[in-house]
């Protein structure tokens, strides 16, 4: 099934819904989410994921309230969470990204609905803030569950850990570190540097003996907030997050949804990696559609970018380049 196919033009129009951009791979539609989700059929989509807004009182743009009461969050979640579970195949997947105050949230109404948990990814915050009497907050939430027992889930590699001042591995692997795939450390939920990016490999000798950790931290997934790469107001995600999570649960030629486009990263990722997707955005489109005109015009955007190079002691300057996907 093509994103075309999973929700209808008149359907759409009849929700009130306008399309902004499509591409071969995907639609994206201005328009709210409960509205667009609606819009599309049961059982016809691979994956899911959802940033919605985190009730901070955050500013979207006009007429968009971020500043909810605590039950009427919850009761908007939940009728959103309700129609992505609906629009999911069986086996497909689900991410929701937000602070763990909710996720701890969505995680208990998604156990009642019957979905299957899979992981807590817990994204590192890397800079501590003051925040009076609590703690400063270490994470946001990534929470992954699936509709039943997961009808696909990709290996993803990362490269071994280096130093980024010496140069040298920071781990030793717990003195097994002959026996690591040459491909790199299977993808833990510990994302711990970012130098940490992934790979696609093909499957390992049953022979091979295989060290991995299981953390569930990864450290390299902040919003993307320096100014010159921003596309919009709010925060950003890095596309890396986004490409390591439809590398992992979904194939080339499934269906992506995003019902809270924002800049576009979702669509951007499901682009490169050769997926159909389809999306909504209630507030300005124009980052979405300026991110994705960009790469169907050959700028390819890197997540580093946000960051900038990093330079080693001795001189080199490492690019950090983000490997090209290949399914297997």
């Amino acid at each position: 099934m093509l994103p075309f196919q999973a929700i209808a033009p008149d359907v759409a129009t009849q929700q009130g819904l306008q399309q902004v951009y499509i591409s071969e791979h995907g639609i994206l539609y201005q328009g709210d989410c409960l509205k667009f989700l609606s819009a599309l059929a049961n059982d016809s989509v691979d994956l899911v994921f959802a940033d919605p807004p985190f009730n901070l009182g955050k500013e979207y743009g006009e007429g968009i309230s971020d500043q909810m009461k605590t039950d009427q969050y919850l009761s908007w979640s939940q009728q959103w969470l309700d129609e992505s579970i609906r629009i999911l195949k069986p086996g497909g997947s689900l991410f929701i990204f937000n602070l763990p105050k909710w996720c701890i949230e969505y995680g208990a109404y998604l156990n009642r609905k019957g979905m299957c948990f899979r992981h807590w990814i817990a994204c590192r915050m890397p800079k501590a803030f003051p925040r009076g009497k609590k703690m400063s907050p270490a994470h946001y939430g990534l929470i992954y569950y699936t509709k039943g027992e997961p009808a696909v889930f990709n290996k993803v590699y990362t490269p071994i850990q280096l130093c980024r001042h010496c140069g040298k591995e920071i781990r030793d692997y717990g003195g097994h570190r002959k026996s690591l795939n040459e491909k790199g450390i299977n993808l833990m939920d510990a994302w711990d540097m970012p130098e940490d990016v992934w790979e696609d490999a093909p499957e390992t000798s049953t022979t091979e003996i295989l060290w991995t950790l299981t953390e569930e931290m990864w450290n390299d997934i902040p919003p993307v907030r320096h100014r010159r790469h921003k596309k919009r107001v709010p925060n950003e995600l890095a596309p890396i997050m986004l490409e390591r999570i439809i590398a992992m649960a979904s194939d080339p030629g499934q269906i992506v949804v995003d019902p809270f486009g924002g800049s576009g990263t979702t669509f951007y990722a499901a682009e490169k990696l050769h997926r159909y997707w389809i999306g909504s955005e209630i507030g300005d489109t124009e980052p979405a559609v300026d991110r994705l005109t960009d790469l169907a015009n050959g700028i390819v955007e890197q997540w580093e970018s946000a960051r900038g190079s990093k330079k080693l002691k001795q001189g080199k300057t490492t690019a950090l380049q983000l490997p090209i996907p290949y399914s297997t």
